[in-house]
């Protein structure tokens, strides 16, 4: 099982376990990606590799894949030619990472999508999530964004070796 996601610029719809939920998905829609910072969440299959959350502020998500917690500390490497590119990194890191301890409360959950990671490709694109939307739905720099409560349900439906297809 898995997720299918389908968009007609700029809305989307994330299928999971019979069920449909709005989401939002990157400023530029679903395409190939050309390179980091091109606003377009990748066309493809990919598996889902973990679930990250915020202890602090939302209680621990049901999921059968691997689940962790995310520290003040824990950032994601957006820096194409460094070694950790695309990678989860500890904050302060030497190159751009991007935090993954926010305030706006749009990375209090996360499922990591497995884009560009095996083996990854310097620039192709990093830090691809399903996580929180925004209230108004406003795309995303090419993630995948949904309620959080929908993006609980999505969680407790998934299981290791699931994958997330994404459609235009």
């Amino acid at each position: 099982m898995g997720l299918l996601v389908r968009a007609n610029h700029p809305h989307a719809v994330v299928e999971c376990a019979g069920n449909l939920f709005r989401a939002a998905v990157g400023r530029a829609g679903i395409g190939i990606k050309r390179g980091e910072g091109d606003g377009v969440t990748p066309a493809g299959s990919f598996p889902l590799r973990t679930v990250l959350y915020r202890s602090d502020r939302i209680a621990r998500p049901v999921t059968r894949l691997p689940l962790r917690t995310i520290a003040e500390s824990d950032g994601w490497c957006d820096a194409s030619g460094d070694g950790a590119y695309n990678r989860p990194v500890k904050l302060p890191y030497p190159a751009s990472a991007e935090s993954l301890w926010r305030d706006d409360r749009l990375y209090d959950l996360i499922v990591v999508v497995g884009y560009n990671d095996g083996p990854v490709v310097a620039g192709l694109g990093s830090a691809i999530f399903l996580h929180v939307a925004r209230e108004d739905f406003a795309p995303t720099e090419g993630c995948i964004a949904l309620a959080l409560d929908d993006l609980r349900t999505v969680c407790a439906s998934l299981e290791p070796g699931d994958t997330v297809t994404i459609t235009p």
